[in-house]
C-alpha cells in the first residue's frame, strides 16, 4: 500500500447549477444549489485514499461548524486527519462554484483558514512526511509551508509532486528545485512558461521550457484530450477516455490522487500511472460534486478492464 501525504486546502463547495453562465450585469436563476466537501488539497487527499493508499492530510480548517463538517467528511472517505488543525477565530475555506449544463464551471474561493497553514504546522508532521512514499501539494495554501514539507520529503528520499494551481506566474526557484513531478493543466503551464498552448506541438514546447526550469518529470493535463507526459521514462500524449462530462470540478484533483496512488517509488511506471489517473478522472466527471464524484480503486480497475 502506498503511503501518501497531501498538504493543501480544505473548502466547503457551494455549487450553483445553471443552464448558462451569466453575462456581465445579467441576473439569472439557479436551477438548484448543492454543497459538498472540496478544496484542491482535500479533494486530492480523498482521491489518494480512494486509490487505496494510506493518506495523511496536512491542512487547516476554521473553528466553525463547517470545519467540523469537513473533518467528518474527510474521515468518512478514509483520510487520516490528525494533522488537520482547527484555527481559532477564522472561518473554514469556502468555494462558490457556478456549474453550467455542459459540465463547465467557474469558481471563486474565500480562502479562510487555508492561508493560516505554516511551516511550524509542517514540522509537527515531520514523522508522517518521512514515513510517506510521496508528498503532494498545490498553491491554495502558503508556499512557505509547501517548501517546508518538500524539504523534509527530499531529505528523506521521498517523491514530491507539485500541482501548480491556482496558477502563479513566477514560482520560487527553491520550490521548483524541490519538486520531482510537476502537474499543471494547459493554462497553468502556459503561465509558467510564457508559451500559449493552442495545439499538440505547444505541449512539447511547454515541457521543454519546464525542463529548462529544472523539472525532470512533467505532466501537463490537457482536459478532454488527456495528459502530455515528458520524462526520462516516457514522453508522449496519454489519451483521455471519451465520456460525457457532467461536472469537471474535481477532474484534475482525481487525476492527482490516483497518479500518486499508482506511482512506483522510482517513477519507472509513469505511463501506466498516468493511464490509471486518466481513467479515474474520466469516471469522476460523470458525476456531480467534487469529493462525492471521485471513484474508488475497484471502479477504476473495472473500467480499465472494460476498455
Amino acid at each position: 500500500m502506498q503511503k501518501i501525504v497531501v498538504l493543501g486546502s480544505s473548502n466547503v463547495d457551494t455549487t450553483l447549477h445553471v443552464e448558462n453562465f451569466p453575462k456581465p450585469g445579467e441576473t439569472i436563476n439557479a436551477q438548484k444549489v448543492t454543497e459538498a466537501g472540496g478544496g484542491k488539497g482535500a479533494n486530492q487527499a480523498v482521491a489518494a485514499a480512494k486509490s487505496g493508499s494510506e493518506t495523511h492530510f496536512i491542512s487547516r480548517v476554521g473553528d466553525d461548524a463547517l470545519g467540523t463538517w469537513m473533518l467528518d467528511q474527510l474521515t468518512g472517505y478514509g483520510v487520516l486527519t490528525d494533522r488537520v488543525l482547527k484555527t481559532e477565530g477564522v472561518k473554514t475555506g469556502h468555494a462558490y462554484i457556478t456549474l453550467n449544463s455542459e459540465g463547465q464551471n467557474d469558481i471563486i474561493i474565500d480562502h479562510g483558514a487555508n492561508y493560516e497553514l505554516t511551516p511550524k504546522d509542517v514540522e509537527g508532521a515531520k514523522a508522517v512526511i518521512e514515513d510517506a512514499d510521496c508528498v503532494i501539494a498545490q498553491l491554495e495554501t502558503p508556499i512557505a509551508a509547501t517548501i517546508a514539507a518538500f524539504k523534509i520529503a527530499k531529505a528523506a528520499g521521498k517523491t514530491t509532486i507539485l500541482n501548480p494551481a491556482p496558477a502563479i506566474k513566477d514560482l520560487p526557484k527553491e520550490l521548483l528545485d524541490l519538486t520531482d513531478v510537476i502537474t499543471p493543466n494547459e493554462t497553468e503551464s502556459a503561465l509558467l512558461t510564457g508559451i500559449t498552448i493552442s495545439g499538440d506541438a505547444d505541449l512539447e514546447k511547454n515541457a521543454v521550457k519546464l525542463h529548462e526550469l529544472g523539472l525532470k518529470y512533467v505532466i501537463i493535463t490537457y482536459g478532454s484530450k488527456g495528459a502530455y507526459v515528458s520524462s526520462p521514462v516516457f514522453t508522449g500524449l496519454v489519451p483521455a477516455f471519451k465520456v460525457k462530462a457532467v461536472d469537471t470540478t474535481a477532474a484534475g484533483d482525481t487525476f492527482l490522487g490516483f497518479l500518486a496512488g499508482g506511482l512506483a517509488s522510482d517513477l519507472g511506471n509513469l505511463h501506466d500511472a498516468t493511464v490509471f489517473a486518466c481513467r479515474a478522472s474520466s469516471l469522476a466527471v460523470q458525476k456531480l460534486g467534487a469529493q462525492p464524484s471521485i471513484p474508488d480503486r475497484a471502479a477504476v480497475e473495472a473500467a480499465l478492464k472494460e476498455g
